[in-house]
């Protein structure tokens, strides 16, 4: 018997009813049997079974292959400010939880389906919000979630200048949403005068540029991996690569390294990662160098400057399944010429932030490349993301950064 609840009723195939009740939050066009009534795009909807089970309600969007994305799979919820602000609540109660208080200045307090806020980020950078949003579910709620979430953190404490909307992504078009960015108006608030902004994350300090910094201004995602390497790093001579901003070298340098060698193949990123190195007075450990790594690491072989820790931090080398084989081979690449660089004893950080790449192909990967490098590996820790981007079991897209320290023996 169908549920008669007041939204338009999208019967589901077996296959999406499986996943639903797996955890799984988004039912997909081809999955659509039937539909009665009809809402905005963006409005909410009931999802049922064939046999007329209630399996969640969620956000329509018209455009996308991911037609209804859910928010709730309970029948008595009502979704009115009340039942937002405490989900919101939530989310910030879950950060202040699993992080230390000092690890709140700079974190990610809105995971999209992670925290069933489907299609938007929300990023802590001290005293500023940075903001990405990609479903119009989301979208038509900003005027409700954004002043509700600094006025919860205003009342915990947190000094909120600004709210900035980094919605410059191509995604958005697949909700039929348009691209840009700039101030969200809080309302009866001026917008603040920069986009600019100091955190400080394991004692390393940086500039953030909310408008003009990669996604939402700085990755989040690897502090506590940094923190990782910082730990080790004491005495050794490093190579960070892939350096973009030069955090892992910079928590190198502060963590006693002798010296830090921060490569990126851009040029606008390693002057970043040398104004970083100036802001936390390590110049004197850190040199910044522009170079493509896949042309660096071969070259180095050849050359007397010994490195004994190497940090592998690429961009995500594939962003579909179609792509996976070609990335696959990019990253056996750069590990095994980092460990075919690396003495006996020596210590490798490798990572990869790209969900396609799975656990399963990366470490298989990282086994043929020791092989053929002709070492073997000790592991000493196998990482993920930082707690503040929680993985939700059944929701495999939340699950995408592996991190690994090995010594090489």
């Amino acid at each position: 018997m169908k549920i008669e609840r007041g939204y338009p009723t999208y019967t589901v195939t077996p296959k999406a009813e499986n996943a639903i009740v797996k955890g799984h939050p988004w039912v997909y066009d081809a999955e659509i049997l039937n539909i009665e009534g009809e809402t905005a795009n963006g409005g909410l909807v009931d999802v049922i079974s064939k046999k007329g089970r209630y399996l969640g309600t969620g956000f329509l969007s018209q455009q996308s292959k991911i037609r209804v994305r859910l928010i709730s799979r309970n029948a008595n919820d009502r979704f009115d400010e009340a039942f937002w602000r405490r989900k919101l609540q939530w989310a910030w109660d879950y950060r202040k939880s699993v992080m230390d208080p000092a690890d709140l200045d700079a974190c990610r307090i809105i995971f999209g389906e992670a925290d069933a806020f489907p299609g938007l980020t929300v990023d802590k950078f001290h005293d500023l919000l940075s903001v990405q949003v990609l479903s119009v579910g989301m979208e038509n709620l900003q005027d409700l979630l954004l002043p509700a979430l600094v006025d919860i953190l205003r009342r915990d404490g947190q000094p909120i200048r600004g709210v900035f909307l980094r919605n410059d992504v191509a995604l958005r078009a697949k909700e039929g949403l348009p691209q840009g960015k700039g101030w969200y108006p809080l309302p009866g608030e001026t917008p603040p005068d920069s986009p600019v902004v100091e955190i400080v994350e394991n004692g390393v300090k940086y500039l953030v540029d909310v408008e003009n910094g990669q996604k939402t201004g700085f990755f989040l995602d690897q502090k506590y991996n940094r923190r990782a390497v910082g730990r080790l790093a004491a005495g050794k001579t490093v190579l960070d690569c892939f350096t973009h901003t030069g955090s892992f070298a910079l928590n190198a340098a502060l963590g006693g390294a002798k010296h830090v060698t921060a490569v990126d193949v851009s040029e606008s990123a390693v002057e970043m990662a040398r104004a970083n190195a100036e802001r936390n007075c390590v110049s004197d450990v850190m040199d910044c160098v522009a170079a493509n790594v896949f042309d660096l690491l071969p070259k180095l072989e050849k050359e007397p400057m010994k490195y004994d820790f190497i940090i592998l931090d690429p961009p995500a080398f594939t962003k579909s399944r179609k792509t996976v084989a070609n990335a696959i081979t990019g990253y056996k690449e750069i590990n095994y010429r980092a460990m075919k660089l690396l003495p006996r004893g020596g210590y490798l950080a490798t990572c990869s932030c790209s969900h396609f790449a799975t656990a399963e192909k990366f470490e298989a990967m990282l086994r043929s490349a020791a092989h053929d490098a002709g070492v073997q590996l000790r592991q000493i820790e196998s990482r993920q993301q930082s707690c503040d981007h929680p993985i939700l079991w059944g929701v495999g897209e939340t699950d995408y950064l592996k991190f690994y320290l090995f010594q090489v023996v």
